[in-house]
């Protein structure tokens, strides 16, 4: 929704565009010489950076670029055929200008052709594909709306008038609602919430903006600014409507999708690579006790999304339904429950735990986006019910495998709050180094089976 997503998608699409003038010149240059006989390739390479520029630089400054999400069609289409004719213009004049007469018109013309219709083919790809995904309920994020005045209203018709932008507003809350406002956020997925309230609110909705950057969901609002603890106040803007965030949760956009293409690239690789370690941990899993290899339980992910999350199943069939009568003998305070010597772990469950083995699967969840390799451990619903409005903030970024956690003690930590506190230590301070640190520390833990449980 804000300023930053635009900006990185922006930046890939010109990249993009480098790639596929670069592509369209080798084209136009293959598709001349089987017409007519021209000079060797190289001689022509020379004429590609200038052309790649002038063509993109072209489609920058008459805007196709901004606020490409919500360009209308015909805007793309037109912007293109202006790009080919000023591009024909320019490269033409310096074809001549320069006097490079082993540069043919032939290839002029047929670069002009190709360009224009691989441009308008990849434009009209783009926005129809993510459009339609869109508006299927895809790639979309949640937002709910503190106000219900005229403007809150015309700001709701516009983001439900436009699909293809990829928000969904779960609902309009007003002053009454201001004391369940808590309530209302643990019980939807809110990804963002948008204040559009007259200025004599502003006080009033201070305590909102607060618990917000408690939980760790980014709030905006049109003017002033508040206080806060922790979180980092930006301007924004939601096309055209300037806004003030306030961002307790890492938001630097390309490195968390440096973040996810290694989560991508990693997980799949290790997928591949495991595979006959998988097949061996199912076989030993299944000649050792009944029940299924995996083991499949619900947990919350990103801002309270639930995900099923997979691990090798270390317990006994049932052991669900025996926890109850256990909880006497959890040694851990708050809502998590740890036992040392459970009785419903089963002996090669006790083997892949003290290795950490059983949470292998738990690469399905990374490729699927449901989970990172590193970040705060996935909890219980159950668990996030009780949780303080504080330790809700460890929601506010992706799940993982491993975190600060497992690398200072895992189960040797019975102090919940501990626990929330290092996680948010991770998302406070997170960095690409800092998860490769972490990485780096999991190996001698893991090989030494430090708190394993």
């Amino acid at each position: 929704m804000l300023r930053q997503h635009s900006d990185v998608f922006r930046k890939l699409l010109i990249f993009a565009d480098i790639c596929l003038a670069a592509g369209t010149f080798t084209a136009a240059y293959f598709l001349s010489n089987e017409m007519r006989q021209l000079y060797p390739l190289d001689d022509y390479l020379r004429l590609m950076p200038y052309f790649v520029l002038v063509w993109v630089g072209l489609l920058y400054f008459l805007g196709m670029y901004s606020s490409f999400r919500t360009k209308p069609l015909p805007d793309v289409v037109s912007i293109v055929f202006e790009t080919a004719f000023f591009g024909f213009v320019l490269f033409s004049s310096v074809v001549y200008i320069v006097k490079l007469h082993d540069v043919s018109r032939a290839f002029v013309f047929m670069i002009v052709i190709v360009s224009t219709a691989a441009f308008i083919f990849e434009k009209l790809l783009i926005v129809t594909v993510f459009r339609y995904f869109r508006r299927k309920g895809y790639n979309t994020r949640n937002i709910l709306i503190v106000g219900t005045g005229r403007r809150a209203q015309n700001f709701a018709k516009s983001v439900e008038g436009h699909g293809e932008w990829g928000f969904k507003i779960v609902r309009m809350i007003d002053e009454d609602e201001f004391a369940d406002m808590a309530g209302i956020l643990h019980k939807n997925v809110i990804d963002h919430v948008v204040f559009v309230v007259p200025r004599l609110w502003f006080e009033k909705i201070e305590d909102l903006i607060h618990l917000c950057e408690t939980e760790g969901i980014p709030a905006s609002v049109v003017v002033d600014l508040y206080e806060l603890k922790f979180a980092r106040a930006k301007q924004t803007d939601f096309f055209g409507t300037p806004m003030l965030t306030f961002q307790s949760a890492p938001d630097r956009q390309w490195e968390l999708l440096l973040k996810r293409v290694f989560d991508l690239v990693s997980s799949a690789a290790g997928l591949v690579v495991l595979s006959p370690l998988f097949l061996t941990l199912a076989v030993m899993i299944k000649a050792t006790s009944p029940g299924p290899v995996f083991f499949r339980q619900k947990r919350c992910g990103l801002n309270g999304r639930r995900f099923a999350l997979y691990k090798f199943r270390t317990m006994v069939k049932g052991a669900e339904e025996k926890l109850a009568e256990l909880r006497k003998f959890n040694e851990m305070d708050g809502p998590v429950f740890k036992m040392d010597n459970d009785p419903r772990v089963t002996k090669i469950g006790r083997l892949l735990r003290m290795l950490s083995l059983d949470e292998l699967p738990q690469l399905w969840n990374v490729l699927k986006g449901e989970m990172s390799i590193v970040g705060p451990r996935p909890p219980i619903p159950s668990e996030v019910d009780k949780y303080d409005n504080w330790q809700r903030r460890r929601l506010s970024m992706r799940p993982g495998i491993t975190c600060l956690w497992q690398v200072r003690g895992r189960s040797e930590i019975t102090d919940f709050n501990e626990w929330m506190r290092l996680d948010l230590e991770y998302i406070d301070n997170w960095s690409i180094w800092l998860d490769l640190k972490i990485l780096l520390a999991t190996i001698p833990v893991v090989l030494i089976a430090k708190g394993a449980k």
